[in-house]
């Protein structure tokens, strides 16, 4: 130990490694490549749809719960999903989502409060969503960045997990059940 001049950096080096081995096995979506039932947008998000969810900061509290009413329809490659919230507060909101298949995996979507693009791989159960929405949070917007898992757990149900980031801080979670209703 001759060789380090202090503790401190002992203990920098241990945290530094520590910190690069965690990053390194950190899960993709191709993780999820044999899995099924396999999750293709097109398919899932093409007609009614429900969802219950939460919003949690970073501590877990619970700050809002939600329930949405969903419609999809796809032509082709191109789908939109209209969206609309009802807050247990009794507000409500509505976001819809213009969606593109580009190929067997990757998808794009826009929306209103969607910065730019939202860009996502889709392999076996599994989507990746990424995308930067700008929240209005008591009269101020804020660009916040998602990062966006869904799994397919059954023909009908999809659990989405959504972590938020601000300059690369973690703000809160979202998490949503989506089922498809039968019509």
């Amino acid at each position: 130990m001759a060789m380090f001049k202090s503790s401190k950096t002992v203990a920098f080096l241990l945290v530094t490694v520590f910190s690069i081995t965690i990053a390194g096995c950190s899960a993709t979506v191709e993780d999820y490549q044999g899995e099924s039932p396999q999750l293709d947008m097109a398919s899932y998000f093409n007609g009614p749809l429900q969802a219950w969810g939460m919003f949690q900061n970073r501590s877990g509290k619970v700050i809002k719960r939600f329930e949405v009413q969903m419609q999809g329809s796809w032509q082709g490659g191109k789908g939109v999903l209209d969206e609309h919230f009802t807050y247990a507060d009794g507000t409500t909101q509505r976001r819809v989502w213009k969606l593109q298949k580009l190929d067997q995996h990757r998808y794009r979507g826009t929306a209103d409060d969607v910065v730019g693009e939202a860009t996502g791989v889709a392999y076996g159960n599994a989507l990746f969503w990424t995308y930067t929405m700008a929240l209005e949070v008591d009269g101020e917007v804020y660009h916040v960045d998602f990062d966006d898992w869904m799994y397919m757990i059954d023909r009908d149900t999809v659990i989405n997990r959504s972590v938020m980031k601000k300059l690369g801080f973690t703000l809160g979670e979202v998490t949503l059940v989506f089922r498809r209703l039968q019509t």
